[in-house]
């Protein structure tokens, strides 16, 4: 193409502009990520307090204040974090105290995002290495505190311990200064700076000096020289829980607090249509009804009263008569979605996510095809839903348990139409999260009525029946798996197909704003990238719309993937006639630290009681690998889970009791949703309203676990959820073992299944 003179000083100026601009991004991306060490603007720190950087401050007294970028939701978070920066302070953990930290650019996490992208953990290439380096960058320079993904440890590792190393080298430089001596002839330990000559002081005498210089060159200590990290901890947060002095959300009160309760819509996406307030208004303690508006963070309409007290405003409410149009989704059932599944997985193309070999040659001696289906599930945390918020002035105050305050600020500023910095932000201590809180829905609600009721501090509450029925669920799943077995019983074909709406889109829709489409790794994790080595592998999915709201359950796709694939490769073992641990050992060549954890898990599961059966399950996830063995038997159509053995291989171990409480909670957590928990849909409402149709596991039920940690030379791994996907097929392959029937769904019932 040819173009005119006069379009020669305009092309010159736009290609010499996409030149500098090219350039730009090049060197934008061989720059290494911002600092995390200082933020900005510096952080207020407490009166007696010498800040040493944005995470560290010394006082007088020897405290250490350090400042806590992960919200505390019973993961012991608070005490792991704090093992980093004690560790290299060189400091007892007894003397640190976690102050909740400002947003700030610094403690924004880098690693989610990374670790969100869709390759498979064996891919160690150029490419996957160069998109998680620039998702790294990226996530620096927006800066969101969040917690969710477990990675807290993980994306805090580095930055939390260089700087306890960087605040323990300015506290060494500021005595060697004092003393005249050379730094290196200074030693650290429990709070003191020793010279070898016999002087010492403590780090609260040296911290006025030792703020005033600037930053000094620091290392950070080896390994072999933790004394801390690796050993077990006692919990920085228990103290306060027994004593009662523990801010959770609901435990926020303030002078003139006023208690606001919903109705809200029972039907996904219903709107109101008209509401008569007048005899509500008039009841005793009443302040207001109001309506508030749908929100693009996933609000929905409902009316709200808000009363002197919390019981008159769950009384008011239940007088209220709104008058909802239900709109398209009045006839919704679980039916419709499970249909819509399946006729995806019969009928639609699928995006692949992961191919290897010739799956349309592959010629086998045997070829076995199973289809797999999990339900909807709710988070159900024992924290109901709540908020509190102030609006005066121009300036909004709020007190949320989240797990994402970078958002909740976001969603707050918007709604009360003001600038973030106008915002202050409280993250209380949280009573569950599981991935709820990662939404701002609640904080939309409160802000609404704070911003209508100027000055009156509102605490916003659901009911657990509206926490139930408003949720944003672990979406509906359907799979079919086919397995092609050689003549020699080898598993050498693999393909999966599988439909279910995609939470990932979702939860980044209400957001973002993001447009929901193109593939989510969430919908297939656990099926795509799996350890086995299978010469011929396809594994595809069908993002199916969803009128129901979706959202991320702890381990998300994995909590109902694993349970496919194992489940599967148990089945595939039986067919094979090949015992499930060898059949999993010969396709773990490649992979010796998933080898050893599945080797683990049986010589600590033993032998089952007379009467017993035991099933295995192997799975990845989020960075950390998690064996488990489930010791069950079956009296009629009951299944009651006996013992489950549990092994994890997640790197470097910072608290080694916290991780054995969060597998031992993800155990308990996975057996709910196994045995019991399922979220139906009738004439677009949800028909599960409280622990009686949505059970979670009694202690009672609980059975006797043991857990085994293999600690890894790797840096640390995820923790929180990787305890969760093993559980749900590790119990239905005991159950074939006892009864010879296949529970290909979930939650796991015998009176549905015929023997196969």
């Amino acid at each position: 193409m040819s173009f005119p003179d006069y379009d020669r000083p305009r092309r010159r100026f736009l290609i010499g502009g996409l030149g500098v601009a090219g350039a730009l991004v090049v060197g934008w991306t061989l720059l290494p990520p911002r600092q995390r060490l200082h933020a900005s603007p510096p952080v207020s720190w407490l009166e007696q307090g010498y800040a040493l950087n944005g995470w560290i401050s010394v006082s007088t007294d020897n405290r250490i204040t350090v400042m806590l970028t992960k919200s505390e939701m019973g993961q012991g978070v608070m005490t792991s974090l704090a093992m980093l920066v004690a560790e290299e302070l060189d400091v007892p953990l007894t003397s640190v105290s976690m102050k909740q930290a400002p947003l700030r650019a610094i403690y924004g996490d880098t690693s989610m995002a990374a670790d969100g992208l869709p390759f498979h953990p064996d891919d160690q290439g150029l490419v996957k290495r160069g998109a998680q380096w620039m998702s790294r960058k990226l996530m620096r320079e927006l800066g969101l505190m969040v917690t969710g993904g477990s990675s807290s440890v993980k994306d805090s590792w580095l930055p939390m311990r260089e700087a306890g190393a960087a605040a323990r080298a300015r506290l060494v430089a500021a005595a060697a200064r004092a003393w005249g001596v050379p730094e290196a002839e200074c030693s650290t330990a429990q709070g003191q700076v020793s010279h070898s000559s016999g002087r010492s002081a403590s780090y609260g005498e040296l911290a006025p000096s030792a703020a005033a210089i600037g930053d000094v060159p620091f290392t950070l200590k080896s390994s072999q020289d933790f004394k801390l990290i690796g050993t077990d901890a006692t919990r920085l947060d228990v103290p306060a829980k027994v004593d009662g002095s523990a801010q959770f959300g609901l435990d926020i009160r303030l002078e003139g607090l006023r208690y606001a309760m919903l109705a809200m819509c029972p039907v996904f996406g219903g709107t109101l249509k008209s509401i008569d307030a007048s005899a509500v208004e008039k009841l005793p303690g009443v302040v207001r009804v109001m309506s508030l508006q749908a929100d693009s963070s996933g609000a929905q309409d409902a009316v709200a009263v808000i009363a002197e007290s919390r019981w008159q405003a769950m009384q008011a409410v239940e007088q209220l008569k709104p008058v909802w149009d239900e709109g398209m989704n009045a006839h919704l059932s679980s039916e419709s979605i499970a249909h819509a599944l399946l006729e995806a997985v019969d009928n639609e193309n699928a995006f692949s996510y992961h191919q290897r070999g010739d799956m349309k040659n592959v010629v086998s001696a045997k070829r076995i095809t199973a289809d797999f289906s999990a339900p909807l599930l709710a988070h159900a945390a024992m924290e109901p839903v709540n908020a509190t918020a102030q609006f005066a002035n121009g300036r909004l105050k709020l007190w949320v348990p989240t797990q994402t305050p970078s958002l909740a600020v976001k969603v707050a500023a918007r709604v009360a139409d003001i600038d973030e910095d106008n915002v202050e932000l409280t993250v209380t201590l949280l009573g569950g999260g599981f991935g709820r809180r990662l939404d701002n829905d609640m904080v939309a609600q409160v802000v609404q009525i704070a911003r209508a009721m100027e000055g009156t501090p509102i605490q916003l509450l659901w009911t657990r029946e509206q926490d139930l029925a408003h949720d944003f669920y672990r979406p509906a799943a359907v799979a079919r798996l086919t397995g092609m077995l050689s003549d020699e019983g080898e598993l050498i074909g693999w393909d999966t197909k599988s439909a279910s709406g995609a939470p990932g889109q979702h939860l980044l829709h209400r957001a973002f704003g993001l447009p929901m489409t193109g593939p989510d790794k969430t919908t297939i994790e656990g099926l795509y990238d799996h350890c086995y080595e299978i010469p011929n592998q396809l594994a595809s999915h069908v993002i199916v719309e969803s009128a129901v709201p979706l959202g991320t359950w702890r381990s998300v796709g994995h909590s109902h993937n694993a349970f496919f694939k194992e489940s599967f490769i148990d089945e595939l073992a039986h067919a094979a006639s090949v015992d499930p641990v060898r059949f999993r050992r010969q396709m773990l060549y490649k992979h010796p630290r998933h080898l050893t954890v599945l080797d683990a898990v049986v010589k600590l599961a033993g032998k089952p009681a007379t009467g017993h059966a035991q099933g295995v399950a192997l799975h990845q996830s989020f960075g950390s690998i998690v064996a488990q063995v489930a010791e069950v038997s079956v009296e009629g159509t009951q299944i009651r889970v006996h013992k489950v053995s549990c092994v994890v291989d997640c790197g470097v171990v910072v608290n080694p009791e916290g991780v054995r409480q969060q597998m031992e909670s993800a155990i308990a957590f996975g057996l709910s949703a196994a045995l019991h928990d399922e979220i139906t849909i009738n004439e677009g409402r949800v028909q599960q309203s409280n622990f009686h149709d949505y059970p979670t596991l009694r202690i009672t039920d609980m059975p006797e676990v043991q857990v085994e940690i293999i600690a890894g030379a790797e840096a640390p791994e995820g923790v929180g959820e990787p305890g969760t996907p093993p559980i749900a097929p590790a119990v239905a392959n005991a159950v074939f073992k006892l009864t010879g029937k296949r529970l290909r769904s979930l939650p796991l019932r015998l009176e549905e299944v015929p023997s196969s």
